[in-house]
């Protein structure tokens, strides 16, 4: 008889038998949308409903009241009674318009942040789950990078998804990049499907659709080859483990003839240390939130680490997008793309049911890599595919895309424009708009309070069985926090057209250990920041509200680093512990042997 998800065993994401099962309600999180039912009429199309504690007049009210408190500072500050009118030298009063202009577009930038959460809690759906159609051929497809993924950990994803329930075909396929002799002589152990693309000229290309070393060549290979043998395709990150109800929650929504794709939640399973815990709740927001949004426009975003795919709908639109965000700008490609059978636009569906358990960057180096890539691919598609194809998107669309894709690059401008003002008040000692800075401070704070608290309000759609209920996910908005000099950088490589290759993040033992280049980056702005404040005190001069902006910048520079510290001696506390304890085991069983037969150690 198959297992169900919520007999974990040794070995899986999540821990031991009894965590998994006891500690983690894995059984509950993967039916978040509702038991499966059978569609109700023939001409199907995916249905929808509200978020189980939807409340709507205290979310109405929620979110009113900060958008327009938001709004509405920002419109005060911009009073034209509140720009620079001192009538100083040339030069200084064009610093102080500068600097009254960089605090509006940093105001602006806000309140779009404000207004995607706002949307979001407003729009956020859930699919009702229907049965899926009896007899489909799937094919699941998992990769390997032989020199960079442990073989141990991609055994435990094939060994589970041999078990994936389905009442038609379900063949497994293992991608190779390297074609490993090791990997295949694991495969013929599995009986599963051993692929590889290398040594096949047209499967590897400088760039396109069959780009050598990318996930998403890799793919397009395989679906070349193989992809007309199967009705869709299911498929993890290597480094995650499916649970036997995959097929059964995403593949009923393929009844509907115009979804190309099914997506749900990413979660760690390896839910310990700071950076893996931190690095989870910062999804919060996208999991629960943006991706059910993206329900309401039928546009949620494509996600690598667990989808289901129409293949012919793949085909359609030439496979998976060349990008080192794949799934982002494959995602673009099919909501811009009409279906030829139906002549109805492309759909997608996201569904907060729990299908797998991965594993999450483990060290600040890891996370960096992932934050970047993630940054530059949504920057490169903002700056040159988006707008491209952007009148293709029906207006509810357009407007769900720009709000998801804002936050990376508008996360990176307001930190350059707010590092430039307190670098130029410091030294030139001049302002920008002309306010008095309690009530500024007053009304910045009131603005602030009232996005966590509708942060917090939604809080209690979330996705992950590892947070408990009514956790605040300060973890995530601190590290997210961290990573503004990360996005700054990857926003610059992607202006600039440099640095855009696909980087494999490492997993299991490849696991990179931090070092000080990790937070190279880091170090850079922190000095970028301190030079001013040190030259500025050298001098005498400056108002103390401004060393306060100044040091919270300087705050998200040093912290990565002094966390990196702490967390490294408590490993090394940790480990010399275990060490003690295993030397003091090692003398108990020594003194036991050797005391004579029958005589008990004291």
């Amino acid at each position: 008889m198959p297992r169900t998800h919520d007999d974990a065993r040794p070995g899986w994401p999540g821990g031991d038998r009894r965590k998994a099962h006891d500690g983690y309600a894995y059984r509950r999180f993967g039916a978040l949308a509702g038991p499966l039912s059978e569609p109700r009429e023939n001409d199907y199309r995916v249905e929808f409903r509200r978020l189980g504690q939807w409340r709507p007049l205290r979310t109405g009210a929620l979110v009113l009241l900060a958008f327009a408190f938001v709004s509405g500072f920002l419109a005060w500050l911009m009073l034209p009674s509140h720009w620079p009118h001192d009538g100083r030298a040339g030069a200084l009063q064009i610093v102080s318009i500068v600097m009254a202009a960089n605090s509006g577009v940093i105001g602006l930038l806000a309140l779009i942040n404000v207004a995607t959460l706002c949307r979001a809690s407003l729009a956020a759906r859930d699919p009702i789950p229907v049965r899926a159609e009896r007899g489909s051929r799937v094919a699941f497809l998992t990769t390997i990078v032989p020199d960079r993924e442990p073989l141990a950990m991609v055994r435990r994803t094939l060994e589970a998804a041999r078990l994936i329930r389905h009442t038609g075909v379900v063949d497994v396929w293992l991608l190779d990049e390297g074609d490993d002799p090791d990997v295949a002589e694991l495969c013929d152990e599995l009986g599963v499907h051993h692929f590889t693309r290398r040594g096949v000229k047209r499967w590897n290309r400088p760039a396109g659709p069959y780009k050598t070393k990318s996930k998403h060549g890799n793919y397009n290979s395989w679906l070349d080859a193989h992809g007309e043998n199967y009705e869709f395709l299911i498929s993890v990150d290597p480094d995650h483990v499916p649970f036997p109800s995959f097929c059964e929650r995403f593949l009923g929504y393929f009844r509907d003839p115009d979804v190309a794709f099914v997506v749900g939640p990413q979660v760690y399973g390896n839910y310990s240390g700071f950076v893996t815990q931190a690095a989870e709740s910062q999804q919060f927001l996208f999991h629960s939130l943006l991706q059910r949004a993206g329900n309401r426009s039928a546009t949620p975003m494509l996600v690598g680490t667990n989808n289901a795919i129409r293949i012919s709908a793949l085909k359609e639109i030439g496979g998976l997008r060349d990008s080192i965000t794949e799934d982002m700008a494959t995602s673009l490609a099919f909501h811009t793309s009409r279906n030829s059978q139906t002549s109805g636009r492309w759909r997608s569906v996201y569904t907060p049911d729990l299908i797998a358990v991965g594993e999450g960057p483990t060290s600040f180096t890891d996370y960096f890599t992932q934050q970047w890539r993630w940054a530059r691919g949504t920057d490169d598609t903002l700056l040159a595919s988006f707008w491209r194809c952007a009148h293709r998107l029906s207006p509810r669309q357009l407007i769900h895309y720009a709000l998801l894709m804002s936050y990376y690059p508008t996360t990176a401008v307001a930190w350059v424009l707010g590092v430039l003002n307190g670098a130029l008040y410091l030294t030139l000692h001049t302002g920008g708009v002309v306010v008095p800075i309690h009530l500024w401070l007053m009304l910045y704070l009131d603005a602030a309070a009232l996005q966590v608290g509708l942060y917090f309000w939604n809080r209690r759609h979330n996705v992950s069985p590892h947070e408990r209920q009514g956790s605040s996910g300060m973890t995530g908005m601190f590290i997210s926090m961290l990573s503004t000099p990360i996005y700054v950088s990857a926003l610059f490589a992607a202006v600039r057209k440099r640095g855009g290759a696909f980087v494999v993040t490492s997993k299991g033992d490849s696991t990179q250990r931090d070092t000080l280049a990790t937070f190279a980056r880091h170090i850079r702005w922190g000095v970028v920041i301190a030079l001013p404040m040190v030259a500025s005190a050298a001098l005498g001069g400056g108002d103390p509200w401004m060393y306060l902006w100044s040091s919270l910048g300087l705050a998200v520079c040093v912290l990565p680093i002094m966390i990196w510290r702490l967390e490294a001696r408590r490993r090394g506390e940790q480990r010399s512990r275990a060490r003690e304890r295993r030397t003091v085991e090692r003398h108990a069983s020594e003194r036991a042997h050797a005391l004579p037969k029958g005589v008990e150690p004291a």
